[in-house]
Parts: structure tokens; sequence; C-alpha cells
């Protein structure tokens, strides 16, 4: 089988299973329904290591499958191709992995949903559009599947749409990415503007000629390559929930838990950093769009971990956490280091989306209660789902020893961002430095909320039932946790009243698979994505100028800097081992408080509220005095409305004279005679 129609069934394989299963589900059966869309995911997922393996060792070179002609209007031409390099390669094995395990997991999760061929056809459609996307060979098929990726992100976070908080958390998704993608639609056509081609072969080697172009408006200049690229990366702010348009990201999930993995760890929300890591050789001759998105990256790393430190929903702790890996990956390719983001997108795919499946056991096992305040002393109770949230906890957290190497995966991509970071700054990148202070400390808070999920859902005492005590957190917990709607399900198979169960196997043997990935991926591949064999393992699909400087700076790193992550996250172990094991209640009390910092944190540093005055009260402000003002009242009024009004006013009028008494006509035909006739004795008089 040749490599071009290898790579075109696994793009296709995903496509073929959402129409069956979408089309014809209901004729065929749910168990027919989930085969086919799960074999085909299993299918495209062995075929996307296939295509890995063969890409990075070279022994598959890069190719273009060139498949048919999508738009050709003058100079702006498009063909749906599929490009194989190494970084789409990447992509392809995390996309397919982690969907295919979904997949599998959804088995047992949505076992006794009604609507499962809607379900997998959906998770089928997110996957090729996803597809489509990471291998795009120009920047319109990338828009198609980014376009692709949005809408199925709405389908599946709004499953549920017979819950208004689901609908309403699928619109805003929808409408928070519409901003970013307003921005990526103008970095498109400048590109087109300054390339005269959308097609990434031909524009990457233009980029050193045009460089230095200026665009003018007024009196203001600005580098053209700056423009076109910070305009992109406001589209990768939407889709990466970056800082400012990141409210959409917790407010997802309310779609189902395999649909939070699936969106969160792998798939849509890295597609922002895959385009800034594949749009390299523009970012690199583009400096000011390069310190927007190290310190966009940066913020969001510091914003996210704050707020993950006192959220009680379990998937929202981890959804934030996401957020702020995401800010680590940008801050990265901001500095230079689009290697290093991207071997930490690869090991982030394993050990986030062992959290959310993990996460969604968990849930399972309370009979879908998601707040960590009427968890505990479940380790004992469900040792596997445990085991494995302690290998993703360690993972994310970073934990390992410096010097020797040995670790999890998020310490050998982590620790490469940080130190990244570092060097950069020292190279007189002040934004560097920022990034790599904010890097250190984040690391630190991530350790802290991450023991922190640990602690309250594992350990301690057992809340399983009890009422929570502060009335302020109750209320927000029924507003800010929202049970999936399973448990009755759930209760009428007789596990309402029983303790946590373990659940079964098809979502098991999904998070065991993950978590050897989230133990074992980095070490196996640290030398390939950012050691001495980088260069074999990208063949030339990631810009180099400043990327191989910093990574070679790696090895000689000063004592301190090397040890500072383990440092910190050692730190926030023990302050989260004290504030919820050794003095266990510490927590709750400074929650029940309400202090300014914590309130602060705990309602997501007010961007919702802020956000609801600014935009959405504005904007129904300005929708009511359109309609009521201009629409109603002037058009309406002086338009169909008046026109109709006035006819309706002379008819009543003119009405009035048909009185169907014949002495009135005969009267009126009199009156016309008289007329008439003197008319005419006037004009014959003249």
């Amino acid at each position: 089988m040749s490599p071009q129609l290898i790579v075109t069934l696994l793009v296709f394989a995903p496509i073929l299973g959402a129409i069956i299963a979408g089309l014809f589900g209901r004729r065929i059966g749910d168990t027919a329904s989930q085969a086919v869309t799960t074999g085909l995911l299993i299918f495209a997922g062995v075929l996307g290591w296939l295509t890995f393996f063969n890409v990075v060792s070279g022994a598959w070179p890069s190719f273009t499958v060139q498949l048919a002609p999508f738009i050709d209007v003058g100079r702006f031409q498009s063909t749906w191709s599929i490009r194989i390099d190494s970084l789409s390669a990447v992509m392809l094995v995390v996309v397919t992995t982690v969907s295919a395990l979904v997949h599998v997991y959804s088995w047992g999760y949505m076992r006794e949903d009604p609507s499962k061929p809607r379900f997998f056809a959906y998770l089928s459609l997110f996957t090729f559009a996803m597809l489509a996307l990471v291998t795009a060979s120009d920047l319109m098929q990338l828009f198609f599947g980014w376009e692709g990726v949005g809408l199925a992100s709405y389908l599946l976070i709004g499953f549920w749409y017979d819950r208004p908080t689901a609908n309403a958390a699928a619109i805003k998704a929808f409408v928070v990415n519409r901003v970013g993608d307003a921005g990526f639609i103008l970095g498109i056509v400048t590109t087109f503007w300054a390339f005269g081609t959308i097609r990434l072969a031909e524009i990457f080697p233009q980029v050193p000629a045009i460089a230095d172009h200026v665009w003018r408006f007024g009196s203001w200049d600005c580098r053209l390559m700056d423009l076109a690229c910070v305009l992109l990366f406001i589209g990768a702010m939407g889709k990466s929930a970056q800082f400012f348009l990141h409210t959409w990201l917790p407010d997802a999930m309310e779609g189902p838990t395999p649909v939070s993995a699936l969106i969160h760890a792998a798939t849509m929300v890295t597609a922002g950093v895959y385009m800034v890591c594949l749009l390299s050789p523009m970012f690199e001759h583009a400096p000011v769009a390069k310190d927007v998105v190290t310190v966009v990256g940066a913020v969001t790393c510091l914003f996210a971990a704050t707020v993950g430190l006192a959220q009680n929903d379990i998937k929202r702790v981890v959804a934030y956490s996401t957020c702020s890996q995401l800010g680590y990956m940008f801050f990265a390719a901001g500095v230079g280091a689009y290697p290093a983001a991207m071997f930490h997108l690869f090991t982030h795919a394993f050990f986030k989306a062992l959290l959310f499946l993990g996460a969604g056991a968990v849930i399972g096992a309370m009979h879908h209660e998601q707040d960590m305040r009427k968890m505990g002393a479940l380790w004992n109770k469900i040792p596997i789902t445990y085991a494995v949230m302690l290998v993703g906890t360690l993972a994310i957290t970073g934990v390992g020893i410096p010097g020797i190497d040995i670790g999890f995966a998020g310490f050998y991509s982590k620790d490469a961002l940080i130190n990244s970071a570092f060097w950069a700054g020292r190279d007189g990148d002040g934004v560097g430095v920022f990034a790599f202070i904010v890097g250190v400390i984040a690391a630190g808070l991530t350790s802290f909320y991450s023991w922190r999920l640990i602690f309250m859902t594992f350990h301690g005492h057992a809340k399983w039932g009890q009422p929570t005590h502060d009335d302020h957190a109750t209320h927000s917990a029924q507003h800010e946790t929202h049970a999936e709607p399973l448990a009755e399900a759930d209760n009428a198979h007789g596990h309402g009243d029983h303790e946590p169960h373990e659940e079964p196997w098809s979502m098991l043997v999904p998070i065991l698979l993950l978590a050897v990935g989230a133990a074992f991926a980095g070490g196996l591949f640290d030398r390939g994505f950012i050691g001495a064999g980088r260069e074999d393992f990208w063949r030339g699909a990631l810009s180099t100028i400043t990327s191989g400087r910093l990574l070679d700076q790696i090895e000689h790193m000063p004592a301190w800097v090397t040890w500072a992550p383990l440092l910190v996250t050692a730190i926030g172990f023990v302050a989260a081992w004290y504030y919820y094991i050794l003095h266990e209640g510490i927590g709750a009390r400074i929650a029940a408080r309400k202090g300014l910092v914590w309130s602060f944190l705990y309602n997501k540093w007010y961007f919702d509220e802020l956000y609801q005055i600014v935009f959405v009260n504005s904007a129904k402000w300005l929708g009511d005095l359109l309609w009521k003002g201009g629409d109603k009242r002037l058009i309406d009024g002086l338009g169909p409305d008046g026109v109709s009004a006035a006819s309706y006013a002379i008819g009543k009028a003119t009405a009035r004279l048909q009185t169907g008494y014949v002495y009135h006509y005969a009267f009126v035909m009199l009156l016309g005679v008289a007329g008439l006739l003197s008319y005419a004795l006037w004009a014959f008089a003249r």
C-alpha cells in the first residue's frame, strides 16, 4: 500500500464513520453505529502511528497528495490536499490516538444515553475536521478545518440540548471563537495580499524577501509580517482559549466528559499552537508578533493557574489546567522554541486526556457528582482510577530528577519550555525573562491545584451525600456543578444508593493506555523532539533559526534554573498536603470567609461579569435601540406602518360616504349635474 493511499484512508476514515452513524444510525442501531465509528478511528490511529514512524525515521520523505480543486479565483487558488511532514505526522498521532481512545471510553460512559449514534457521529466529524486542519497545504483548507472543529465543538458541547446551560455554553464557545476567527480571516487576507498566494509551499520561500516590507496606514507604519502574524494569532487566541478569549473554555465542561477530553486534550485547543508552529517561518521574521505571542501565553499560563486554585468542580479544575498548559506552549513558541512547544503539545495530549477521562471515571463512580467537596476517601474504592490519576498528576506537575533525566512525560517537555524562556531572556529578550518567571511560578501553582484535586477527591474524610456547610459554596455549586444526566439511569440500575464503584473496563482500558503515555512518552521521544536528533526528526518542518540556539543551550543550564521547577513543584505539593490532608478543613474555612483574594480567584478574575457589562449588556442596549427606535419607530413608523396607517385612515374616511341610502346618492348625482352645467355655462360665456 502506497504512503499516499495510507494517509488518504487515514484522513477520510472518520468522516465515513460519521456519515454512517449520522445518517443511518437509527436503522443499524446503537451497537453497529458505535462499532463502525470506533473501528474506523482505531484503524486511523494505527495508520497514524505507521505514518509517524515512517516520516520521522526518513523512510517516507515529505509529500503532498492533491485530491481535488477547492477554490480557483484568479491568484486565490486552493486545492484540497493532504500534506505530510514531521509536523503533521505528530498531529496525526495525537489526534487519532486520543480520538480512538475517547471513542472506546464512550462505549462505557454513554452506555445509557439514548442518542449514541448521534454522539459518535459528532465525535468522528470532529476528528475529521481536525485531520483536515493538520494536513492542510494552504490557508484556505486550514480555515476549513478550523471552522469544522468549531462547528463540531458546538454540536458536542450542546449535545444535551434539553439543558439550557449546555445550549448557553455551546453558543458562548461558538461566539467567542467567531471573534478570534475574524482576526484569523483578516490574517489570511493580509498574507494573500503580501505574498500573492495562500499556498504554504509558495509562501515560505518568499518570507525573507518581504520580511521588512512596511504597510502604511495614514501616518502609522507597520511591518507587514508583524501585522499578518498578529492577526493570525488572534485566531489562535480564540481557538486555544488564550487570555481575553478564554471564557468559553470552562463552560465547555457542559458537554459529556469524553467531549471535554477530546476538545481539551489534543485537538481543538491545540490547533492554535499547531498553527503558530506551522507558520514559524513567518513568525521568525515578525519580532513584534513573537513578543505578543510570548506575553499572551505567559499571562494565560499564570491567570489560568491562579483560577484553578479555587475551583471545586473536578472538570473545571482540569479545564483551567488545560488553559494554563496552552499558555506554556505559546510562550515557548513566542521565544522561538517551536520544537519544545510541539513536544509539550505531544506529551500534554497523553496526561491531559488521562486526567479528563479519569475525572469522568470519578464522576461515574460518584453517581455523576462533580463537586470535589462532596467526595473524599475514594482511593480504596476505585483504586485503578486513583492510580492512573496519580500518574496523570505526576506527569502534569513535571515530576522528575534533573541531571539524570528520569521523570514523567511533563518533566521533559515543561522543563524544556521554561529553560528555553530562560535562555531567550539571557540573550536579551525581555519578554523571555517574563515568560521564565511566570513559567516557574505557574509550575508551583500547577502542583498545588493538581494535588489539591487528588487530596480532595481521593483522601481525607468521605463526604458522600453530606451537605456543604458553606451556604455560599452550596449556592455556587448549584451553578458551577452540573451533574451529567446519566444519574437517573445509573440509579435505575441499582447503583444510586451504593458506595462508589469502579467503572467498566471499556472506560478503564483507555485511561490505562494513556497512563503509559503519560509516564513514558517524554523519555521515549525527548531526543527526537528537542534533543540531539531533532534535525533528523523535524526534517525542516519547523523553523530552526532561533530554536536551534535555544535548545542547544539547554544542556548547559545553571543549576538553580534546572532545579527551580522541581523545587516549586515540591512546595506546591507540601502546601496542598498541609491544607487538605494535615489540616483538613482549612481550605473550606478560607472559602467560607469569602476574602478578597479567594473571591477574585473563585470568580475567575470576574471576566464573565466584566464581559457581561461591557459587551453583552451594551450589545443588548444597542440592539434594543436599533430594533425599537430604529426599526419599529423610524423605519416601520415612516415606512410600512405609516403608509398602512394613512391608507387605513383614508379608507375609513371614504367609507363614510357609502351610506346605502338612495336619496344620498341621488343628491350627490344632482350636485354633479349642477356642477357640470355650471362649468358648461361658464365656459360658454368665455
